[in-house]
């Protein structure tokens, strides 16, 4: 069983009281993938210096904000890992020349769990969280999804989460000033989706010298790394497909991509 990677939004926390169009996407893509052996969740929220895999046989649900509707502190995803599955996925990425160690402790942070209870609300799959290394870049970030390739024809569904645009002083500006959307959050979106559609991996990857909006979009990287673990995991020249566009928050473009494989 090969199945496609994801990259989905995770919005903010209160996307997962106010899904919206967003989440009845994320319901609606869960729904037409076949059920995976276990989920590789990638979430901008859980940096480290080297990949680390969480194996904790009962993952919490971590609430990593402050200041939020208290409703939203009520929430629960009761995921599991699974360690053996875990140690497979360490494994994988031992044997592309890294250096990875388990995580018997870490749960899973909002990036994770908001999509994850929306897409799987049952929580009976294993789930592996992965971390990121946030300023390393959208090279690393590539090259450590191809590692996880095999993973994807194994049945594990590879999931990245974040945002295409993630500027919070913007958002504040915007709203002390009761500004609409700026302009670039929708051009830098679309600019993403041209170059998915044209196959041009490398354009994105140097997307920062590629395009005047990239700065403004992210002012720091750490919400985008995890779509060049989901692109580089489906493997070259994928078929992307952009199963949702649209923007929460003012800045947040929520836009969601499906990639499937292409045939050798």
């Amino acid at each position: 069983m090969t199945l496609p990677t994801l990259f989905v939004p995770h919005g903010a926390p209160t996307f997962a009281l106010r899904p919206g169009a967003a989440g009845a996407a994320l319901v609606a893509l869960a729904q037409q993938i076949e059920r995976p052996k276990a989920i590789i969740v990638v979430s901008p929220h859980w940096e480290t210096r080297e990949p680390t895999v969480g194996s904790a046989a009962d993952l919490e649900t971590i609430y990593d904000f402050g200041g939020f509707p208290s409703e939203l502190y009520t929430l629960k995803y009761p995921a599991h890992s699974d360690l053996a599955l875990a140690q497979h996925v360490a494994d994988c990425l031992k044997t592309a020349g890294y250096a990875p160690r388990l995580d018997a402790h870490r749960g899973l942070d909002h990036g994770a769990w908001v999509p994850l209870r929306m897409m799987y609300p049952t929580a009976d799959i294993p789930v592996i969280p992965l971390s990121i290394k946030a300023h390393a870049g959208p090279a690393y970030h590539y090259a450590l999804g191809q590692a996880l390739k095999p993973l994807g024809e194994q049945g594990f569904l590879i999931m990245g989460t974040g945002s295409i645009t993630h500027n919070l002083r913007d958002y504040m500006v915007c709203v002390h000033n009761n500004l609409p959307t700026p302009d670039y959050v929708t051009r830098f979106a679309d600019w993403v989706n041209t170059q998915l559609e044209s196959g041009s991996s490398a354009a994105l990857i140097n997307y920062r010298k590629n395009t005047s909006d990239a700065a403004q979009a992210h002012p720091t990287e750490d919400h985008f790394m995890p779509f060049f673990v989901a692109l580089g995991a489906a493997g070259d020249n994928p078929k992307s497909n952009r199963f949702y566009a649209g923007v929460d928050d003012l800045v947040i473009a929520m836009d969601g991509y499906y990639f499937s494989r292409a045939v050798q």
